[in-house]
């Protein structure tokens, strides 16, 4: 489902009070008298979608304009996704677009229900409206969208070579930047290495093990305290054995005051359960205890004072640790950043063959890039004869018989992601004249004629899914203005068109009319908009013909072009 403008609310703007347009999804057209506001519709709708706010077209006495569109759009579809991510919401595939203009100038737009800058609704324009006016050609002037429009004219002739030509060009574009950076990057990353393989040499010299610095840290302590730890442990064997430099213990030591305790009450156990379960405990307390001394006099014989060994404990925890102030929190971790500096140093270390892989990489690509590129430039070249020739034709039914469109291609610096072909639509106003740019080379009405040829030639090809045209028929009438009419009908078989025109050839054709109808009382003129059914039709194009909505000729004249625009279509 193409989007479309469903319906159009205007207030306070020019001499529009308040007016509410609804538009069919084909031929629209907006008719009345001079003075009538006509212009004001095509205003609103610029407005709408982001067009520069201008407070002298705020009606007199009014605070401000206001301009609210309603859009039928696919749900999920590129606008929607565009309304959700500033935060808009799309409702039953309707959107509401809304614009203010202060008579102080100042500007404030809403999309689905969001405050947003104006800017937004200028980007959302690309994808619905294109507005060709006496002031506004915008769209089809811009370069990029002259060649986008030719590539999709071009069609499936260009859609394989544009795919291969884009695949080399992305991967052309990545290594490129690899190899600068590479290269514009050579003194940092040797600075890098430099450092590395400083490290990797004062670890390599060290030589740590994991869990080293804390096995070092625990002997520190024991060496320190050597003598203190050998004492606490003898006075402690002697306290529970006795001197072991004694043939026989002393009597007050703990394993003889046990022995004691035990064998007076081994004597009695047999009189008493209770007491004999303490006998029990009281002997598998001095087999503890007796356990407890041997290992302490082990451990008092183990102990011994070593002041070189102490030092040389010292010296590598010192070693360590300023490896470890360093390269990591432990010994374990400087062994881990090693690891990874090795592979690092091994990349940096690849440089110089990987720019030569490179470079010679970036040479094959520019050299297929440089015939794909060509390829493209061929395609295009002949879409832009067939193009051409196309518009010229539609030019002469558009009384412009002696103008002449051309597609001039030139070649950009450097490969650009869609090729190296620059696309420029030109136009000679007469034989003799040069081609020129499309805005310098024709008027206004001129141009909006020039615009409609372009359309109808895109029709199908171009996404904009609304085109509006205002004074498309300035400066023609008789057959030209039916062949205006019979050539917005043609777009509108793809597209929605709305047109504002003074011409009943043109209105003739159009699917919906509408009329601005202007009532005043003296001093205070105020529009509106109408729907014409049938009738009001041939009353408005009689009005249109002769000037006079009642007359025989005017309405019999009214009613052949309508029957004529009716076996057209």
């Amino acid at each position: 489902m193409r989007p479309r403008v469903e319906e159009v609310r205007i207030q306070g703007l020019g001499v529009i009070d308040e007016a509410v347009l609804e538009l069919s999804p084909g031929f629209n057209v907006v008719t009345g008298e001079t003075g009538a506001g006509k212009t004001m519709v095509v205003t609103g709708l610029g407005l709408l979608f982001g067009g520069r706010a201008d407070p002298s077209r705020i009606r007199p006495g009014a605070d401000k304009a206001t301009i609210e569109g309603t859009l039928v759009i696919e749900g999920g579809g590129r606008v929607a996704q565009q309304v959700e991510d500033v935060g808009g919401e799309v409702e039953g595939g309707e959107l509401i677009i809304s614009r203010t203009v202060s008579a102080e100038g100042r500007s404030r737009a809403w999309l689905g229900g969001r405050t947003v800058p104006v800017g937004t609704l200028t980007y959302l324009a690309d994808d619905l409206v294109a507005v060709h006016g006496q002031m506004d050609q915008q769209r089809l002037l811009q370069p990029a969208r002259q060649r986008a429009s030719l590539d999709r004219y071009a069609g499936n002739d260009l859609v394989k070579p544009l795919r291969a030509y884009t695949q080399t060009y992305k991967r052309h574009k990545q290594v490129a930047a690899l190899l600068d950076e590479l290269t514009t990057r050579a003194r940092e990353r040797s600075q890098e290495a430099d450092l590395l393989r400083f490290g990797l040499r004062e670890v390599e010299k060290v030589d740590p093990k994991a869990g080293e610095d804390q096995d070092l840290l625990v002997e520190e302590e024991r060496l320190s305290h050597a003598d203190a730890l050998r004492s606490a442990a003898t006075t402690a064997h002697t306290a529970l054995l006795g001197d072991p430099m004694e043939a026989t213990g002393g009597a007050d030591d703990v394993i003889s005051l046990l022995g004691e305790a035990r064998s007076a009450v081994e004597a009695v156990r047999d009189f008493d359960t209770q007491l004999a379960d303490m006998a029990d405990r009281l002997a598998e307390a001095g087999y503890l205890i007796a356990d407890v001394a041997t290992d302490l006099a082990a451990y008092a014989e183990s102990i011994e004072s070593d002041p070189a060994r102490l030092a040389a404990v010292q010296e590598r925890r010192s070693v360590l640790t300023g490896l470890i102030r360093k390269y990591g929190e432990d010994s374990a971790s400087v062994l881990a950043w090693a690891q990874e500096a090795a592979g690092r140093l091994t990349e940096l270390e690849g440089d110089d063959e990987r720019i030569g892989e490179l470079t010679r990489e970036l040479e094959e690509l520019t050299e297929r890039l440089t015939e794909q590129a060509a390829e493209l430039t061929r395609v295009r070249v002949a879409a832009a004869e067939r193009f051409g020739r196309a518009v010229t034709e539609e030019l002469t039914a558009l009384a412009m018989p002696h103008a002449r469109v051309t597609v001039e291609l030139s070649e950009a610096a450097e490969f650009g992601p869609d090729g190296v072909d620059e696309v420029e639509l030109r136009m000679a106003a007469h034989p003799a004249a040069p081609p020129l740019p499309l805005n310098k080379g024709a008027s206004g009405g001129e141009l909006s004629r020039v615009m409609l040829a372009i359309e109808v030639v895109f029709a199908g090809a171009d996404p904009v899914p609304t085109f509006v045209f205002d004074e498309v028929d300035a400066g023609v009438g008789g057959k030209a203005a039916v062949e205006i009419g019979r050539r917005l009908a043609r777009l509108a078989r793809t597209a929605q068109v709305i047109v504002v025109t003074h011409l009943p050839q043109v209105a003739a054709f159009a699917d919906q009319h509408l009329v601005v109808e202007k009532a005043g009382d003296g001093s205070v003129v105020r529009s509106g908009v109408v729907t014409l059914n049938h009738e009001g039709r041939v009353k408005e194009l009689s009005r249109m013909l002769a000037g006079l909505e009642d007359s025989e000729l005017g309405r019999a004249h009214a009613e052949e072009l309508l029957g004529l625009a009716a076996n057209d279509r």
